[in-house]
């Protein structure tokens, strides 16, 4: 850490005594820090960069050790760590035992809640607001800060319908025209049209000034002037729906503007009841080319030139992503079909979704932060006859669960799901893995669940998605890809494939861990003297149970692998298929996620942590052969903490 004020900053208590010019320059020496830590690993960059002024005012005008502040999403917190007692540690977020990128409570009394995903900071703050209240706290503030990219999702009016009884309520509305992808809506049509006339609280002061020479006086003035505020601000805000639903609205301001920050939210402190407080940002301020291309600059590592600040070429892996596939073959269906349509929720860059766009843009659809709606609005595609794909993160894609349910899977509607980041998913950590899908798809009638094996599963299983007449899902991890070679089978509904049968044991890959079982069944061969089999189960609902009990039957072991959870995952399917069947299951174990959070490293690294790298499938298959009294050739020895159920 690097900076004259910034090194002497271990509190926010320590902003108190700072001179205007001392914040600008502690300021700008933040921003030198926080380009110097995407310049050693891949972080969240441009919009970290958009909110250093508004994270000094707020902590220079609140005191967060006693009132509630939330940072909605969480990506933005490294101003907020920076000044909160962790800027000597900052050089080391989002690696393993390092910062998470994201408020983590374990690191600091000023994170309430491990946030990470979009939407949800309003009603949080508002149950802080609430609980404290019913708790004789009344003295306490509370301020959720939420960008415009997260501002349209439902959840957020759910809590602004609910806010009006309360008062030091604060909603900061950061609105900086993006949220990972360009904003879309007509919510973000009203926000540029009010970015382009930031003049209501200046008309506001000028009428105050003029109305001693209007010859109007007392009640009639009163009333005059609001009228003439409500006029303006139905010009300028196309309606005054926060103000109807009891907020006072101020704004918008420079949120780059100390003095102006300050002053507004000395005014907030003044105001009773909730308040909406819309402030203008620019994303990857202070950096030319994140000002300039926000969108490739949301997070990665951006290795930069301290004496010219010039961008060097990001890194890049060597490998090719499954992400890349699925989008590949995705493109395909839509030149071949323009019945296809794809919908995604802002994540069209993580979906690597951009020449869909480009190329079709009238089947493609970006909902924004909405995935319920995404959801929902698909069904009613699928009932027109249309067949869409919602292409959404795994984690994401859980809170559209009810639509799931309600609008697709009860209906027998044809919507193909792409889960991209389905299992582990690196330094974003336990609000990002895609742990949960498959037990929460699974239990739906009518669902069809699969995961590839690898890369020459993935445009099979698509097409085969794409004409089946119910719903599909298909989940895949932020991994490089692997292709196995073989004669592949074709994709049957229902139908696993034998990569290799051998009695001593079976290892029953569900996903893309079927490389690994496979150099896990030549190791348990060439070095213990095991003869086990690889199944590629593709197919998580329907169960191909004729494959898998003949091998609970036939085989001395079975071990199942997925990288998702266990209670409810596909090894539980397998045990319930088995049980229906009066079938013995002494001798099978079921390998995957434990029942704990995950926390952040690199991909990698939370592999062998949980016992799924090399390693660890070795080990759970060792130690399960010797359980069942096979004989085992001990000339290597294996590593690794499996997490074996």
């Amino acid at each position: 850490m690097s900076g004259a004020i910034l090194s002497r900053i271990n509190s926010p208590a320590d902003l108190k005594g700072l001179s205007k010019k001392e914040l600008e320059q502690l300021a700008g020496e933040m921003r030198e820090e926080l380009i110097a830590v995407v310049g050693r690993r891949a972080a969240h960059f441009a919009s970290n960069l958009g909110v250093v002024e508004l994270c000094l005012a707020l902590h220079l005008k609140f005191d967060f050790a006693k009132d509630r502040l939330i940072w909605d999403t969480g990506h933005q917190i490294y101003p907020h760590k920076l000044i909160t007692g962790r800027a000597k540690e900052l050089s080391g977020i989002r690696t393993k035992g390092g910062l998470m990128g994201y408020p983590h409570p374990g690191e600091s009394e000023y994170d309430l809640f491990m946030t990470g995903h979009a939407g949800c900071a309003p009603s949080t703050a508002l149950g802080l607001r609430a609980g404290d209240e019913l708790l004789g706290q009344t003295e306490r503030y509370s301020v959720a800060v939420i960008g415009d990219g997260a501002f349209p999702s439902g959840i957020v009016y759910e809590a602004l319908n609910n806010a009006h009884d309360h008062s030091k309520f604060l909603v900061v509305l950061n609105d900086n025209k993006m949220s990972i992808c360009p904003r879309v809506g007509g919510l973000a049509k009203c926000l540029d049209k009010t970015r382009m006339m930031p003049v209501y609280n200046d008309l506001n002061r000028k009428v105050k000034k003029m109305l001693p020479t209007i010859p109007l006086v007392g009640e009639p003035a009163e009333r005059w002037l609001q009228q003439f505020k409500d006029a303006v601000k139905a010009s300028i805000h196309g309606g005054m729906i926060f103000e109807e639903l009891g907020f006072t609205y101020l704004g918008p301001i420079d949120g780059h503007d100390l003095t102006v920050l300050n002053e507004y939210l000395e005014k907030v402190r003044a105001l009773e009841g909730p308040v909406l407080l819309h402030v203008l940002t620019d994303k990857g301020r202070g950096f030319e080319p994140a000002e300039k291309d926000p969108v490739k600059f949301h997070a990665g590592q951006f290795p930069t030139d301290p004496s010219s600040s010039a961008i060097l070429p990001l890194k890049t892996t060597s490998g090719r992503a499954y992400t890349n596939t699925i989008s590949e073959a995705i493109h395909e269906a839509c030149a071949q079909n323009p019945k296809v349509a794809v919908i995604t929720a802002a994540m069209c860059e993580g979906n690597k979704l951009q020449k869909i766009r480009e190329d079709f843009p009238t089947q493609f659809f970006d909902v924004g932060i909405c995935e319920s709606h995404g959801v929902a609005f698909a069904g009613g595609m699928a009932k027109a006859g249309a067949r869409p794909i919602v292409a959404i993160y795994s984690t994401f894609l859980q809170r559209s669960f009810d639509q799931i349910f309600q609008e697709v899977a009860l209906q027998n509607l044809p919507v193909t799901f792409c889960l991209d980041r389905a299992g582990l998913v690196g330094s974003d950590g336990p609000t990002h893995h895609g742990t949960y899908d498959i037990a929460y798809q699974r239990i739906f009638p009518n669902m069809v669940v699969m995961a590839p094996g690898d890369e020459r599963d993935v445009r099979p299983m698509l097409d085969f998605a794409l004409t089946y007449p119910g719903p599909v899902s298909i989940r895949y991890p932020k991994a490089d890809v692997d292709s196995i070679e073989r004669n592949v089978q074709p994709i049957e509904i229902g139908q696993s494939e034998v990569l290799e049968w051998e009695t001593d044991g079976m290892l029953i890959a569900c996903g893309t861990l079927l490389s690994t079982c496979l150099k896990v069944a030549r190791r348990l061969r060439d070095d213990h003297g095991l003869r086990v089999g690889v199944v590629n189960a593709r197919f998580i609902k329907p169960l191909d149970k004729a494959t898998l009990l003949k091998a609970v039957e036939e085989c001395g072991f079975v071990l199942t692998v997925e990288e998702g959870c266990l209670d409810g995952g596909f090894g539980s399917a397998v045990l319930e298929a088995a049980n229906d069947a009066g079938l013995n299951t002494s001798h099978v174990r079921r390998l995957g996620l434990p029942d704990r959070f995950v926390l952040h490293a690199e991909r990698e690294e939370q592999l062998e942590e949980v016992g799924l790298d090399t390693p660890g499938i070795l080990k759970a298959a060792l130690e399960l052969a010797q359980s069942v009294g096979l004989a085992v050739d001990r000339t290597t020895s294996a590593g690794g903490r499996a997490g074996v159920a």
